[in-house]
C-alpha cells in the first residue's frame, strides 16, 4: 500500500508508479491510501483518510468520501459517491450511478456534522445500476442488488433483491448465477 501526500493531480503528467494508477484529471487529498495495482479514471475525487485496496478500479467521475475503507478487487463504476460510514469489502462491484446515502433523515437546516450511519457491503456482493442503499444497512456476502432496487433493509448472503422496495426474489451463488429452489 501507498500512502499519498501530495497535491491535485490536475495539471501534471498521469500519477503512474509500479504501484498504482490515478488519472490527471483526478484528484487525490493527503492521507489516502491506495493498494497496488488499483486504477483510478477520470474526473475521480478520493478524499482525506480514505483507504483503497489492491487491484481495485474506479470509473469516470467517482468520489470516495473521507475515512471510507474499500477492499482489494472492487469495481465501481462510473458516476458513484461513496460517502463516508460506508464500506465496500473484498470484490465487491457498484454498477454504474449506484446511490449510496449515510444520513437517516438529512435536513439542510439541521447539518448533522460527521454523525453517519454505518452501511457495510460484504465480499463479493452486487450492486446494480442505479440501485439507492439506504443508510444502516448491510448488503449479504455474494449478494445481488437488480438495477433500480431501493435496498432499506439488511440483505442475506446470497440473496437475490429487486424493486422498490427491494425484496428478495431468490438466491445466487458466488458466480452470481441464480439458483433454482423448490417452491
Amino acid at each position: 500500500m501507498t500512502i499519498i501526500k501530495s497535491q491535485p493531480c490536475r495539471d501534471i503528467a498521469p500519477v503512474a508508479s509500479k504501484d498504482f494508477f490515478v488519472h490527471e484529471s483526478s484528484y487525490i487529498d493527503d492521507n489516502v491510501i491506495i493498494g497496488e495495482g488499483t486504477k483510478i479514471w477520470h474526473f475521480c475525487h478520493i478524499q482525506s483518510g480514505a483507504t483503497i485496496g489492491k487491484n481495485c478500479s474506479f470509473g469516470q467521475n467517482v468520489n470516495v468520501g473521507n475515512n471510507v475503507k474499500i477492499g482489494n478487487g472492487v469495481k465501481v463504476q462510473n458516476n458513484v459517491s461513496i460517502y463516508e460510514g460506508v464500506e465496500l469489502e473484498d470484490n465487491v462491484f457498484c454498477g454504474p450511478s449506484c446511490v449510496f446515502t449515510n444520513v437517516t433523515v438529512p435536513r439542510a437546516k439541521y447539518p448533522v456534522h460527521g454523525v453517519y450511519k454505518k452501511t457495510l457491503v460484504k465480499e463479493g456482493a452486487s450492486l446494480g445500476a442505479n440501485c439507492t442503499i439506504v443508510c444502516g444497512v448491510t448488503i449479504g456476502k455474494n449478494a445481488m442488488i437488480a438495477a433500480g432496487a431501493v435496498v432499506t433493509k439488511d440483505v442475506k448472503d446470497n440473496a437475490l433483491m429487486a424493486g422498490v422496495p427491494a425484496r428478495q426474489i431468490g438466491w445466487v451463488d458466488e458466480y452470481g448465477n441464480k439458483l433454482k429452489t423448490e417452491d
